[in-house]
């Protein structure tokens, strides 16, 4: 033992260097686990490691599952968790814990710096300042652990070849900056690293090495910058190559950091070894998925209350054929969920349609990369999403290589789609294979969306009205969504905000969304019943793309047999509230259960895989916790954390033996195996004196022997010749894989239960808030009383007020409202809660008001708030103007538009003249419905209001005027009236809005005196004004 204790003193000194002492090798790299391995088979031979309790190093992600092959597969076994003190030696210096065997490769490939600034583990920015040793072990939380090699079959445990000695090189700080030179590292890592960067020069190449995702050569020092880690190098063929990496457990922050926040493509180069009898574990290494923002699968960070859309955008035809009169195709998909449209635009309705769908990524032919001053660009660019580019032919195939998965359920490509929607199509899922690789699904058929079927709410809309989100803070707080949000699932929020973004414009949707809404709204128990339930499903249509993509996992297979449950209960509650209405009533309102009972009988009935799930898995939450027994210590913690266990014996296994007859004989086959490993091991404590000798297994060297009490129980077994040393291998992991089969009817019952909880959202909503059912008609009629704007009454509510209900008639004898008064006194919040409750009308919920009468609204367009757009060169008065004339243009009869003051952003003339000029148009040629809020009132003037009928005369009899009002007190206080009341009110009150956002007292009374001596003067020189200025100057000083 004295010259073992010198052989690893002197091996932890000499970092490398390979020591050879009375047939005993021990190898320390920071790149490895320490290891030795007798050179002969038959000599005995001893590795000694030292670790601390608290520094055990973290569990394995396991590698990318295979291909499918059956509905419940299992493969490989539990490993031992031996494997962990493998990395034990390295946790004394600083270094990772890697796989076995793995070290030798490293080495062989190049030798990494041996100060701590340059080992992985201190790649991270967190990592001990240059120089700082590592803390010192106490005595009292280690122990020694030998590592020995029984040999029942030798061949299984012939040693490997042998490994060339090494040692460290210094490097110069110079080197940091250097990148490839001209002869290039000729190491497998190196090649393979180099060959993946001309393959995918468009991305940041991360490569899993062991417990680490790397980073080489030039691209380091960006990933090194963008992720705020440390630069480091590594010495290949005596060249310095910068590098740097993070731990396998931090690749989600990190990429978060690269693919969302700096909007990169991320490469992932992950390892995949392969184990052979006698040999040395060896890995290939290639790319199987390219990570960008429209193509995120199930990434933690990944917005499950949002749809993360993938959109393509084709001309048709030609490029040079593009022009305005062109209609577009369009073709979305959310890859985590696989929701799959196709639309065709015309060019101009191009940015609507872009807030609308609100896409992470879109993806255009290459020929549109030269021309940035194409239409299609600019809209992209206005609207800040990320462009890619795809490299694609109509007349020709993509590449074998790409299609080798069939990318649709059916045979070949969707048919009977326009020719710009099957060129979006093709371009979508060419740049789906090229990024996808190996996790390309098999995509459902695309649903196309008729041009009329839907409201079109145009870009600037969508962010005025706040729909999605606010636009002070730019989150969920304060948008419509918010307020009206009572969903309990994922998908039922996204499916509500989908809804809320494009309402329906056929009456016929819109009555039997309603009447499902009235069906909950009268059953109060059953809603909150179904309620209930509806919280416990996951988000089905997530967890079956995991499947097509490769990714599922058994829990999801559980999640799947608990949401089927749930559907299932579902319809039971519903048959339970059918047979009570009936007793209690003895016949039914048929009318009241049509609509439901439709709804329902369109969900497949799936207890049949729910029944083979139950079958095959035992579910976590309700399996009991399993007690020790020998040899379960063979199960490493990421097992523990990464499978649904059934226990079985000592095991945990991911299926339950009596799933099949074949996998129930393997079972009792393993159960005599393990009763025989038992008596071995007892066996063997005894023959060697051994009581903390133990079996163990992993997948490269089989079955070995671990001994806990080194000093104790090590000397009988280093003395035999039966036993040799061996390295210890990395775990397995398990996964299922195929529901293929079921993932059509899964997703329509899936898409069935959201729509189910967004009914109900709506009727709880309903309830809370005292909505009514509004009347929908096919007409050009908008009548509300006493409306409420949803989110600003939600919001005075919390604070303890109370909201100011208005009404409002649209009439085809008043189209248009032009509405004056005071700044303050809610003219803008009454133009909002106009459109909101529109569009929540043909969204199928009920609206803030007494009784509303709603035709059906085709566009919906505002022009409110002020804002500019600095970095395109556009003042605040040209988007106001850029606003305008888009209304002004795309506005139809069945349109509803609001503006607020137009024409405010310049001289009063011209902004008079402005506004004049837009409702003039809005009157005479867009005939539609119209509210117009303005502090000009001579444009009342202008269109020659009359105060007895309180409308316009001649072309513009059909205007009508409102206005708000100020109470004013004798004490000099004041207070809005927000009611509105047929008139026109000439004075805008701006001086009280001063006031009450605290301008001085003296700024105050001087505008004050200058309002006064203005009153009433409608023409006066620049002298007369110089002259009251003067004055009013000489009297407040």
């Amino acid at each position: 033992m004295a010259v073992v204790a010198a052989a690893v003193s002197r091996a932890l000194s000499l970092g490398h260097r390979v020591i050879r002492r009375v047939g005993l090798r021990v190898v320390h790299s920071s790149a490895t686990v320490q290891r030795a391995v007798e050179t002969d088979c038959a000599r005995p031979s001893v590795i000694v490691t030292k670790k601390k309790f608290s520094e055990l190093p973290s569990r394995a992600v396991p590698p990318p599952s295979g291909s499918p092959t059956a509905l419940f597969a299992s493969s490989g076994q539990a490993a031992s968790p031996a494997a962990s003190t493998s990395a034990l030696p390295n946790l004394l210096s600083g270094g990772p814990s890697r796989r076995p065997n793995e070290g030798s490769e490293r080495r062989s490939q190049g030798s990494a710096q041996t100060t701590p600034e340059c080992r992985p583990s201190n790649l991270h920015r967190d990592a001990p300042a240059e120089g700082r040793r590592p803390p010192r072990l106490p005595p009292k939380v280690t122990y020694f652990s030998f590592i020995f090699g029984w040999i029942t079959n030798p061949s299984r445990v012939a040693p490997p070849s042998g490994e060339a000695e090494s040692s460290p090189e210094g490097v110069s700080v110079a080197d940091l900056d250097a990148g490839p030179t001209a002869k290039q590292p000729r190491n497998a890592l190196a090649r393979e690293i180099l060959t993946n960067l001309d393959k995918f020069p468009h991305c940041i190449l991360l490569t899993r090495v062991g417990q680490f995702y790397e980073s080489y050569f030039d691209q380091a020092k960006e990933v090194s910058r963008l992720l705020g880690i440390k630069l480091t190098s590594r010495v290949w063929d005596k060249q310095s190559v910068v590098m740097c990496g993070f731990p396998l457990m931090h690749l989600d922050k990190y990429l978060k950091v690269l693919v969302l926040q700096h909007k990169r493509f991320v490469a992932m180069c992950e390892e995949f070894p392969t184990y052979k009898p006698g040999q040395k574990p060896s890995f290939e290494r290639r790319v199987v998925r390219v990570i960008t923002p429209g193509t995120l699968i199930d990434e933690p960070f990944l917005n499950h209350y949002e749809n993360n859309y993938l959109l393509a955008i084709a001309s048709g035809g030609l490029f040079s054929d593009l022009d305005h009169s062109h209609p577009l195709g369009l073709a979305w998909i959310d890859v985590s969920t696989g929701e799959f449209f196709t639309k065709t635009i015309p060019v101009e309705a191009l940015k609507d349609h872009l807030a609308r769908i609100c896409p992470r990524e879109i993806v255009l032919r290459e020929e549109f990369r030269s021309h940035p001053d194409h239409t299609v660009r600019q809209a992209i660019e206005d609207e800040s999403i990320l462009t890619s580019y795809a490299m694609c032919s109509l007349s020709d195939n993509a590449s074998p290589s790409l299609t080798s998965i069939p990318p649709f359920d059916m045979d070949g490509p969707p048919s009977g789609y326009p020719a710009a929607e099957s060129e979006a199509i093709h371009i979508l899922t060419t740049y789906m294979r090229a990024n996808l690789l190996e996790h390309m699904p098999r995509l459902s058929t695309p649903s196309r969306e008729d041009a009329d079927d839907r409201m079109q709410i145009d870009s600037h809309t969508i962010k005025s009205l706040e729909i999605r989100e606010s636009a002070g803070e730019g989150g969920l707080t304060g948008s419509l969504l918010s307020a009206v949000k009572r969903t309990v699932t994922s998908g039922g929020t996204r499916f509500l905000a989908n809804r809320l973004c494009s309402p329906s414009t056929s009456v016929k949707e819109i009555e039997t969304r309603q009447s499902l809404v009235a069906f909950f709204y009268d059953r109060p128990y059953l809603r909150d019943d179904l309620a209930e339930m509806l919280k416990e499903c996951e988000d089905t249509s997530r967890i079956v793309q995991r499947f097509l993509l490769q990714k599922g996992e058994p829990r999801d297979l559980l999640s799947i047999r608990r949401t089927v449950e749930v559907w299932v209960s579902i319809q039971m509650r519903l048959d339970l509230e059918r047979s009570m209405e009936k007793s209690e009533q003895e016949t039914l309102v048929a009318d009241e259960w049509d609509n439901i009972d439709a709804l329902m009988s369109s969900i497949a009935d799936l207890q049949g895989l729910s029944r083979r799930i139950a079958l095959a898995l035992q579910d976590t939450d309700s399996a009991e916790p399993s007690v020790d027994a020998p040899g379960g210590d063979d199960i490493s913690q990421e097992e523990r954390t990464m499978q649904v266990v059934t226990c079985s014996g000592p095991y945990k296994w991911a299926v339950r033996p009596e799933f099949s007859k074949e996998l129930m004989a393997l079972h009792e086959r393993l159960l005599n195996l393990l009763d025989c490993r038992q008596r071995l091991e007892r066996e063997l404590q005894v023959r060697y004196n051994a009581p903390s000798l133990t079996l163990r297994t992993s997948p490269a060297h089989g079955m070995h022997v671990h001994v806990a009490r080194a000093k104790r129980d090590q000397s009988r077994i280093k003395s035999s010749p039966e036993f040799i040393r061996i390295s210890e291998s990395a775990s397995t992991s398990s996964f299922f894989h195929q529901v293929k089969t079921f993932s059509a009817q899964l997703r329509r019952n899936a898409r069935i239960v959201d729509e189910l909880d967004v009914t109900i959202s709506f009727a709880n909503l309903a309830a809370e808030l005292r909505l009514v059912r509004p009347i929908i008609k096919d007409d050009a009629t908008y009548e509300v009383t006493h409306g409420r704007h949803p989110t600003v009454e939600l919001g005075l509510l919390t604070s303890g007020r109370v909201f100011t209900p208005n009404s409002v008639s649209l009439r085809p004898d008043s189209r248009l409202h032009v509405i004056t008064g005071p700044n303050m006194a809610g003219k803008s919040t009454f133009l909002r809660q106009t459109a909101l409750i529109a569009i929540l009308a043909q969204a199928g919920s009920f609206v803030p008001a007494d009784h509303a009468v709603i035709g059906v609204v085709d566009r919906l367009f505002s022009r409110v708030g002020a804002k500019d757009d600095l970095f395109r060169d556009r003042s605040t008065f040209m988007v106001e103007m850029l606003e305008t004339a888009e209304i002004l243009r795309r506005a139809t009869p069945r349109s509803l538009v609001i503006m607020d003051e137009v024409g405010r952003g310049t001289t009063m003339r011209d902004g008079l003249a402005i506004a004049f000029a837009t409702v003039h148009h809005l009157v005479v040629q867009n005939r539609c419905r119209a509210l117009f809020a303005t502090h000009f009132h001579e444009l009342a003037d202008l269109l020659a209001y009359s105060e007895e009928t309180h409308h316009g005369k001649g072309i513009f009899h059909e205007v009508g005027f409102f206005c708000t009002d100020v109470h004013e007190t004798e004490d000099d206080y004041f207070a809005y009236s927000h009611h509105l009341r047929p008139g026109v009110n000439r004075d805008s009150h701006g001086l009280k809005v001063a006031q009450l956002a605290g301008m001085p007292k003296s700024a105050v009374q001087v505008a004050k005196d200058v309002l006064a001596a203005l009153q009433g003067q409608r023409q006066i020189s620049a002298g007369e004004l110089s002259l009251v200025g003067q004055a009013i100057t000489a009297s407040s000083t």
